[in-house]
């Protein structure tokens, strides 16, 4: 199966953010869980925003000739699924858009960025006990970070079901905290196989509360 091969590294829209090369996407900071073929489509529509991407386009870039299977079953769930994971609504699209028997096209505001700089964050296990910033995603004041794994396990299946009344909830709980960006943190353990990292809050209103932080939302003290 062949996949799409953007040139760009970094894609974000709204509070997503697209890692094309890695395969990954986020939603303020935090990794959504989609599957490989509803990204490839993801992918493929961002190739050209604004344009539409055809049903036999999506048939030639993610099931070539030796593949078998349903074709317009499959790119119907493949992009159900995408639209669950951007929380966007068939009948009122603000990704995604149904041109009914050809195709789809991306409707959102692009911002392209370079790929991410591994030495953005604190990376490795040499980084416990190094002091560092919280970064916000785009344009938002804070950054929203889980407590403990539970919390962040929950939080990702709120997300996918773009559950916002159950988000508020965990935010009423102090199980979810907004923390300005720009906050000071030390980290006390990095978690590779999660790119995350726990950390203890130094400032402000959640000061000496821990956090589980991506690795991404981290940055190095000038």
């Amino acid at each position: 199966m062949s996949s799409p091969s953007p040139s760009s590294g970094v894609v974000r829209f709204d509070l997503f953010e697209v890692d094309l090369r890695a395969g990954e996407l986020y939603k303020a900071g935090h990794k959504i869980r989609l599957q490989i073929q509803p990204f490839h489509a993801l992918a493929l529509l961002l190739e050209r925003p604004g344009e539409v991407v055809t049903r036999q386009e999506f048939e030639k870039k993610l099931w070539p000739g030796d593949t078998f299977v349903d074709f317009d079953h499959s790119l119907n769930t493949a992009i159900k699924k995408l639209r669950q994971a951007l929380g966007d609504d068939k009948k009122k699209p603000r990704f995604v858009e149904t041109l009914p028997k050809r195709g789809y096209r991306f409707i959102g505001n692009l911002k392209h960025t370079a790929p991410q700089l591994p030495a953005r964050a604190p990376a490795s296990a040499s980084g416990v006990g190094q002091l560092a910033r919280l970064c916000a995603d785009g344009k938002l004041s804070f950054a929203l970070v889980s407590v403990d794994e539970g919390t962040a396990a929950e939080r990702e299946k709120l997300e996918v079901a773009s559950d916002d009344v159950g988000l508020s909830l965990l935010i009423a709980s102090q199980r979810l905290l907004m923390v300005p960006s720009g906050t000071q943190v030390r980290i006390l353990d990095v978690q590779q196989a999660q790119s995350c990292c726990q950390v203890r809050i130094l400032e402000g209103e959640h000061y000496g509360k821990t956090a589980l932080v991506p690795l991404r939302q981290l940055a190095e003290l000038s």
